[in-house]
């Protein structure tokens, strides 16, 4: 299965951005999708995750800033931010929680002070 992350760039703090990952699989409604990211020098860390129902979790420091959403027909998720932080900067992938997934390049969200 291939994953293809999608609509980074750079942007000012307080702007939005919305990110897409399209899966390679006709069973991608079966699966739990996650958002991860990684800035530089620190670990991969998840950020948020939609079950295959739709429901939703993300960590604190994204709450109430960012929507994880999926579209099963296009085999897609997605990531709306907004508000985005300094902190925020970081290279974002998609997979499943476990990382089960082949990793793909993920998409570098820039934002800037």
């Amino acid at each position: 299965v291939q994953l293809q992350a999608s609509g980074g760039g750079l942007v000012q703090a307080g702007g939005s951005l919305t990110l897409s990952c399209a899966a390679s699989t006709s069973t991608f409604s079966s699966y739990f999708m996650v958002w991860f990211r990684q800035a530089p020098g620190k670990q991969r860390e998840l950020v948020a995750r939609i079950s295959s129902g739709g429901s939703t979790y993300y960590i604190d420091s994204v709450k109430g800033r960012f929507t994880i959403s999926r579209d099963n027909a296009k085999n897609t998720v997605y990531l709306q931010m907004s508000s985005l932080k300094p902190e925020d900067t970081a290279v974002y992938y998609c997979n499943t929680p476990d990382g089960s997934l082949s990793w793909g390049q993920g998409t570098l969200v820039t934002v800037s002070s």
